[in-house]
């Protein structure tokens, strides 16, 4: 490799953080025109790099090259004018604000005095056609699905004249089919001469569309390979240090009494038309139910629904034998339903609050943690936080640290805590593992077995084929607000799933 290759150069960078070493003595190198993935746990310190990288951050030591020249970077406006651009797991985008209007925030273009937005828009349309990431630069960005939301992020950094093109768990939020779609943009960007670096933590991805691939862990880097060299069990061992089960192990369900019952369920969208439409379906002691579907089918609301935070407009929902009251997540909490939710940070989470509030939200009110006249017991707060920040391997400096410091996988590692902790009867998990490395994913689907073998019956709601048939017992497919079938897992196939999750009738398939 010659040095006229090098994009960029990282040099035995350190960054410091109180009671972390976040990053410790990392180097890497970026080729021109290449896909370089960054992979590694949760808490790895791969993020942490790259917003040092894009000037977020400014490194404790080491030091940066650029086309082979040393550069400073002492915020976003230098990595922008070196030709970096960031696309972050949460996006910075106005909800309100046009695509237009959110590609020329802060490089706004003008004709005398007032925005000339006629002529920006004509520049996104040649950018976006020159790179094949087909927007409407006139959409409400809350109105466009988030796949094509993660495009105007990228549009947005090409639009800058990005060259050098960091994109930060770009998968974590997108459905198959979108993912699949990106990388066909990742490669024909890369074609064009953009470089691009990957972080992920997702195995499959990596081997599907890395050049090469570094691996960090706790912080360093503890190796480099390729696609070519390696599979997903080398990877694994290399990100966690040690053999990672890939397959979920578990005895055949053994169900007993009914649960969770759904009834001729129906709820109207925002827009008043009927998103869930006449859904009934039974959960059982002991046993896993696996809901599958691409994102956007209903999912999201009839999660909402039977975990009290949405209202329906007809049908019921019956936990242990009684009629849930519309609306009202407290009486599923103390009569034992657990959730973990789609959306982390709205619905899962209160980013301000340190880790020991956020495991109680909960059960605040409860013995111990709260005595007589609702005094809380801070000892018992604290040291339950301890006591689940060490078995469900939370990477942070303390309990007392806001959740908002947390990389995603943490966070979400704080929520699962919370819920598979309490004694419960349901749970219904969203997307339990989004985000999640390998190693914790290993470990959630093991507590979401156990949880199934103690006599919890579990609804596990998931865009991931590969996971519905590796936990559910029994599999029902969603597609535009209906189940169109249900199965046992035993007799599902990938294949099936995909078509029936297209559309495609069962009997067609």
């Amino acid at each position: 490799m010659t040095e006229e290759n090098l994009a960029l150069e990282i040099r035995h960078v350190t960054k410091r953080f109180p009671g972390v070493l976040a990053n410790d003595d990392v180097s890497f190198t970026l080729r021109k025109g290449e896909i370089h993935a960054l992979l590694g746990e949760n808490g790895a310190g791969k993020t942490t790099l790259m917003n040092v990288v894009y000037g977020l951050y400014t490194q404790d030591e080491g030091e940066f090259l650029i086309d082979n020249n040393v550069v400073e970077i002492n915020g976003p406006s230098d990595a922008i004018n070196y030709g970096i651009g960031m696309v972050h797991q949460h996006f910075m985008l106005v909800p309100v604000f046009s695509v237009t209007e959110n590609m020329i925030l802060g490089s706004e273009v003008t004709k005398g005095t007032s925005l000339d937005l006629r002529r920006a828009r004509r520049e996104i349309l040649e950018i976006s056609e020159a790179h094949g990431l087909e927007v409407d630069p006139d959409a409400i960005v809350e109105n466009i699905p988030v796949g094509v939301q993660q495009r105007v992020e990228i549009l947005k950094a090409l639009y800058r004249k990005a060259n050098i093109l960091v994109l930060d768990e770009p998968t974590a939020v997108l459905t198959p089919q979108e993912a699949e779609d990106l990388f066909r943009v990742m490669r024909a960007l890369t074609e064009k001469g953009v470089s691009i670096i990957f972080i992920t933590h997702k195995l499959k991805e990596v081997l599907n569309v890395a050049d090469r691939i570094t691996v960090m862990r706790r912080g360093k880097v503890v190796g480099h390979t390729s696609p070519h060299e390696t599979d997903q069990k080398g990877l694994a061992a290399m990100m966690v240090g040690r053999e990672v089960l890939l397959e979920v192990k578990k005895a055949p369900a053994k169900p007993g009494d009914v649960v969770l019952e759904v009834a001729n369920l129906t709820i109207e969208g925002e827009r008043g038309l009927e998103v869930v439409k006449d859904i009934s379906f039974e959960v059982r002691a002991g046993e896993i139910l696996g809901i599958a579907g691409v994102q956007g089918n209903g999912q999201t609301e009839l999660v909402e629904a039977i975990t009290g935070l949405r209202s329906i407009d007809a049908g019921e929902i019956v936990l242990m034998g009684k009629k849930v009251p519309f609306e009202n997540p407290r009486y599923l909490v103390e009569n034992g339903m657990g959730h973990v939710p789609e959306d982390r940070h709205k619905h899962g989470l209160v980013l301000p609050y340190n880790l020991a509030d956020n495991f109680v939200l909960c059960t605040y009110y409860q013995k111990p943690f709260a005595g007589q006249m609702l005094m809380r017991n801070h000892q018992a707060v604290f040291e339950n936080a301890v006591g689940l920040i060490k078995r469900f391997d939370v990477r942070a400096p303390g309990a007392d640290v806001p959740a908002s410091t947390l990389s995603g996988g943490n966070q979400q590692k704080v929520i699962v805590g919370r819920e598979f902790s309490r004694p419960l009867k349901v749970l219904v998990a969203n997307q339990p593992t989004r985000g999640l490395d390998v190693g914790s994913i290993e470990y959630i689907h093991k507590e979401i077995v156990k949880m199934r073998d103690e006599g919890v019956g579990v609804v596990v709601i998931s865009a991931e084929i590969d996971e519905i048939l590796s936990l559910a017992d029994r599999i029902a497919i969603m597609y535009r607000g209906k189940i169109v079938t249900t199965v046992d897992a035993k007799d599902a196939t990938r294949e099936q799933l995909g078509l029936w999750m297209a559309g495609v009738q069962p009997e067609a398939a």
